[in-house]
């Protein structure tokens, strides 16, 4: 038997966020210029399917070497050595909901995981997922991908797996939407 979580039933413990949607006064700086950020990546992306045509243009615009995977990859990494990043564990990772879907994210929630050689658990992704993979170790691999981005489409479930080492995987989900599976 398979139990379905979405987002308007109780998520597992270890995915759950307190942070604001929107940030307020007392947001520290770098969140706000991380969303900045974040919000200006989706601005290009907003309403665009998630398929391998989107898949491709984000790595060839905004893949390795790019300034917005530096960017990115440099924020993700201030955010959890200042722990405003992944301040949840459990699993065997690090976790966290830094934003809802709002407006000026165009509809898209962020989360970051910090996962070293370990699977997390099995979801389903109703209307899809943008993962963008940065590996802390050179050899680390998020579902057999190197650093970049991976689109997966409305529909598609897996269970995120990074091995060979330690990756931070930033995903933006369309609306938040993700469904948690469990096998009872």
């Amino acid at each position: 038997m398979c139990l379905i979580l979405t987002s308007l039933q109780r998520k597992p413990e270890f995915f759950v966020s307190s942070t604001p949607a929107i940030p307020s006064a007392a947001t520290p700086p770098a969140v706000a210029a991380f969303r900045a950020l974040v919000a200006t990546l989706t601005s290009h992306i907003a309403g665009r399917p998630l398929d391998a045509e989107l898949d491709a243009w984000l790595n060839q615009q905004h893949g390795v070497g790019s300034v917005t995977y530096q960017q990115l990859m440099a924020a993700c990494v201030q955010g959890v050595a200042e722990g405003w990043l992944c301040k949840y564990e459990g699993g065997g990772l690090r976790y966290g909901r830094i934003f809802k879907p709002a407006d000026d994210l165009h509809g898209f929630s962020v989360d970051v995981v910090d996962m070293q050689d370990v699977a997390g658990p099995h979801h389903v992704h109703p209307e899809g997922e943008i993962d963008f993979v940065m590996p802390i170790d050179a050899t680390a691999l998020f579902d057999g991908h190197p650093a970049g981005w991976m689109v997966t489409p409305a529909g598609s479930a897996h269970s995120p797996t990074v091995t060979q080492g330690r990756a931070l995987v930033l995903y933006l989900l369309p609306n938040g939407r993700i469904e948690f599976t469990k096998t009872a």
